[in-house]
């Protein structure tokens, strides 16, 4: 094939003119779009963020080869393709490949001393010109299809963008490396037990009583957590709602990624509710990430026709691992969004969330760096498991978090439903390929890098896992992943109280030692129930009957207390059905406590282990829309 520098000449290359020909009026007087169609559009776009070529392919009004020829004339730049003519080999490294696909854009000849660009955007260049070397910036452009472009980075770089997704985060902050041969992790592993094995031989007694004063310590630093969340829950529910855009503001552009594996039986309910969202089409960039060896899942997307403003990126195999973060890196460099959401395979949002998350950040602080929203399930009376479920989440997302974020603490994230400026999450690294609650981590890993997380009032539907082993394996994992998070930042807690100052880094230890510690000693606050009704206690005999009873005592009242934050939780939703249910949450529970014992296991054993349930198992979730109105209800 010949050179491409062989095939382009000054005359057919020459630089942007500085007033370029108006694009509308060339579509006009090539009978391409109308006068009204144009006007919209101008109109559109001093609210978007968005090109008129953006707007008008949105809208359906121009086809893409028809758009990419005017665009060629007016900026007077010659169409190829990629695979006739490709980009000089030696070329390829002048630009990262993570600034290419975000840009759309490569290097493809050099005439002399003059770089020429490939882009799928030229109307784009001259905002990207200022990132570009200086030798770069003023380049001649020729135009090529997204698609072709896209596709060439992907293959031509591959092992780079596959390792990237799998090391982006700093080894500092990542838990990689956990699954090869630890001396160091081994021996205090070793030695923590022979000393608890010791301790129950010669001192039993004392080692339960340190053991039950621990239990005891975290339930109420957890009772004292959850009630002052309450009481600002109280104090801020009639709040109002976020304002409309600032005046003289746009409307960003927004890439949700929604990651599937193995989904064949929601898939297709995925995107028929995502059809929903009321968000500008010019604006919204829906990217649904599949595994490459995922040919199921592949399959049936295959088989459903997208908009145009949903796409898929699949995500080629690498060195065995298969987890969402590893996924989310790779795809992040595809998005063209400014802001990147997360929507997991069986979510469905409220059909304004994308308008709520716009306003949201349009009017926060600039080292606001992620909006969480409310995630709720839309299946809460398949069974017993699911109503509990459901209330449990309702606490968290409706009172917990929000407490949490008023008291200025660092929250850990949900895996869902999530939204970030892409700015910051490319200066935090991304996310832990090898960390099973990605969401977690980074949610401390941002407030380490000095941003806030506030919460917003929009809410997601979920599936409730209504199971119990697959629930069992489903919060194994979620323990699992907090006692990674705790232990990658704990590596350093000098350099944790000083990223965090002292109300977050006591915060963090809250929130992680209260939630891993009531599962693990879980057995050893049971025992107190029977103490509060006349049964004997192991330690009565050693701190008396009268301790004991003031401890069932306590037990009891932070059990009333926890009833009445979740029966608020889910008051104004018109679920009235499941305030009977609020009573049996301490039946609830130990499932967790199995749960917990399982992760043990795996930390030691399996870190890396995705323990994924399938979801898809109740009728709600194969629905077009399972939401009702009194789940996108705030109380």
């Amino acid at each position: 094939m010949n050179d491409p520098v062989l095939r382009i000449s000054q005359a057919e290359a020459v630089p942007q003119p500085d007033v370029p020909v108006d694009l509308g009026r060339a579509l006009i007087e090539r009978n391409l779009i109308t006068p009204w169609q144009l006007f919209y559009a101008l109109r559109c776009k001093r609210s978007w963020d968005a090109t008129l070529p953006e707007i008008l392919l949105s809208r359906g009004w121009i086809s893409a080869e028809d758009l990419s020829r005017a665009l060629c004339q007016q900026y007077s730049a010659r169409p190829i393709d990629l695979q006739l003519d490709p980009p000089n080999p030696t070329l390829i490294n002048l630009l990262s490949p993570e600034f290419c696909l975000k840009h759309s854009i490569l290097p493809w000849a050099r005439v002399s001393d003059m770089f020429v660009l490939v882009t799928a955007r030229p109307e784009r260049m001259e905002t990207v010109r200022p990132a570009l070397p200086p030798e770069m910036r003023d380049a001649l452009i020729v135009v090529a299809s997204e698609d072709q472009l896209r596709d060439y980075i992907t293959n031509t770089c591959k092992p780079h963008l596959t390792k990237m997704a799998e090391t982006r985060v700093d080894q500092v902050f990542s838990c990689r490396g956990w699954d090869r041969r630890n001396h160091t992790r081994t021996i205090c592993v070793i030695l923590l037990t022979l000393s608890l094995l010791l301790a129950g031989i010669f001192a039993p007694m004392s080692l339960l009583a340190a053991l039950m004063v621990w239990a005891l310590l975290s339930l109420f630093v957890a009772t004292l957590m959850k009630g002052t969340a309450f009481v600002l829950h109280l104090l801020h529910r009639h709040d109002p709602p976020t304002p409309p855009m600032p005046p003289n503001s746009r409307l960003p552009r927004i890439s949700v990624l929604v990651p599937l594996y193995r989904e064949t039986e929601i898939a297709q309910a995925l995107i028929r509710r995502l059809t929903r969202l009321t968000y500008p089409r010019a604006l919204l960039d829906v990217v649904l990430v599949l595994e490459e060896k995922d040919t199921l899942t592949r399959q049936t997307v295959a088989e459903t026709r997208l908009p145009k403003w949903m796409r898929v990126i699949k995500v080629p195999s690498g060195s065995g691992l298969t987890t969402k973060p590893r996924a989310l890196n790779y795809a992040l460099d595809y998005c063209k969004g400014d802001i990147i959401g997360i929507w997991d395979a069986e979510d469905a949002p409220a059909r304004d969330q994308l308008e709520q998350v716009a306003r949201h950040f349009a009017h926060a602080d600039p080292n606001v760096a992620c909006v969480q929203g409310v995630l709720d399930y839309y299946n809460p009376y398949t069974n017993w498991l699911s109503r509990c479920f459901t209330i449990e989440y309702s606490t968290w997302f409706r009172i917990v978090l929000p407490g949490l974020a008023r008291l200025g603490l660092a929250i850990p994230l949900g895996g869902t439903t999530l939204f970030l400026r892409r700015a910051a999450i490319e200066h935090v690294g991304g996310w832990d390929a090898h960390n099973v609650t990605e969401d977690a981590d980074l949610g401390y890993r941002l407030a380490r890098f000095g941003y806030r997380t506030e919460l917003m009032r929009t809410v997601t539907q979920e599936e409730a896992n209504c199971h119990p082993i697959a629930w069992v394996r489903q919060r194994s994992r979620w323990l699992k992943g907090f006692m990674v998070t705790y232990l990658v930042h704990m590596r350093r807690p000098r350099q944790l109280w000083r990223d965090l100052g002292p109300r977050k880094f006591i915060g963090f230890h809250m929130v992680f030692m209260t939630t891993l510690t009531q599962f693990v000693l879980a057995p050893l606050i049971w025992s107190f129930w029977g103490a509060a009704f006349g049964l004997q206690h192991p330690l009565t005999n050693h701190v008396g009957p009268h301790a004991i009873a003031i401890a069932g005592f306590l037990l009891i009242c932070a059990g009333i207390l926890s009833s009445a934050i979740a029966l608020t939780s889910v008051m104004g939703q018109g679920r009235e059905r499941l305030y009977p249910w609020v009573l049996t949450m301490t039946l609830y529970f130990p499932l967790a406590t199995v749960a917990a014992y399982k992760a043990l296991i795996e930390l030691l054993v399996a870190p890396y282990y995705w323990d994924k349930p399938a979801h898809g198992k109740t009728a709600e979730a194969t629905e077009t829309a399972p939401s009702t109105p009194e789940t996108n209800r705030l109380s």
